[in-house]
């Protein structure tokens, strides 16, 4: 009988929990700086979009740092593209400050978004199917009928801002634009500061928009443009005032 040698075995690998401990999201490599950046940045706007930045709130890139668990030298280089998108100002002696609410920001804010969404809707009318506006009005009628059901619900508040941006970002991503598309997503962290947070307004928004949102899908449904166009419209009008009223009744 011929004698067969076996190859030498290898070591088993380790298993995932003994090389770490901990589970954290994935960074790239130390030399990556842009990517490290982009990363850092992006970061940065699921803190705007779980309103744990606050607007007006003071941050040293020490705090930055630990928040987004970003070495200090992706914070730094993110800072100016921070500070061009008006989204994080330097205060002399204060530090870094997240961009404080006012009428100003307001106006400029719904502005931009307006001018970009009046243009989207323009060509989603055309491109959206039946099967998607269904979609659409189903999630939007169950959210409506949760807020007349339960308003104090802890996570209709969540469920509906996801349901309300997501039409919006489908509806500009839809032009494929990606400039268009990375301005539209910078606004809409200015908008998300100024959003009502107060739970005694949370009604005043909720309700209004998930309603305002099932007209606008209506005239999608009948492929009607200009209706469209000003069901859109009226939509923003209505955010920015009551957004605007909020503000004033906090004052």
């Amino acid at each position: 009988m011929s004698s067969s040698r076996r190859p030498p075995s290898r070591p088993a690998p380790r298993p995932a929990a003994a090389r770490s401990r901990t589970a954290r999201p994935a960074v790239p490599p130390a030399g990556s700086g842009n990517a490290q950046r982009d990363v850092a940045w992006e970061r940065f706007r699921q803190q705007i979009l779980a309103a744990r930045l606050r607007p007006g709130q003071f941050v040293s890139q020490r705090e930055l740092m630990t928040l987004l668990d970003m070495p200090l030298a992706a914070v730094r280089e993110m800072i100016p593209r921070l500070e061009a998108a008006r989204l994080l100002v330097t205060v002399p002696k204060r530090g870094l400050q997240i961009a404080p609410v006012d009428l100003k920001l307001i106006r400029n804010a719904f502005q931009v978004r307006s001018m970009i969404e009046r243009e989207a809707v323009q060509r989603f009318v055309r491109e959206v199917s039946d099967e998607e506006i269904d979609r659409l009005e189903q999630a939007h009628r169950e959210i409506l009928a949760r807020a007349e059901r339960d308003p104090s619900d802890a996570s209709l508040d969540a469920d509906a801002l996801q349901a309300d941006w997501g039409l919006h970002d489908r509806m500009v991503d839809a032009m494929g634009n990606e400039i268009l598309s990375e301005i539209y997503r910078v606004n809409s962290l200015h908008v998300r500061l100024i959003r009502l947070d107060a739970a005694e307004v949370r009604p005043r928004r909720t309700l209004p928009a998930m309603q305002e949102h099932l007209a606008f899908l209506a005239a999608l449904r009948s492929r009607d443009e200009a209706r469209a166009v000003a069901a859109i419209q009226a939509h923003i009008d209505n955010s920015r005032q009551r957004v605007v009223a909020a503000l004033l009744d906090s004052a």
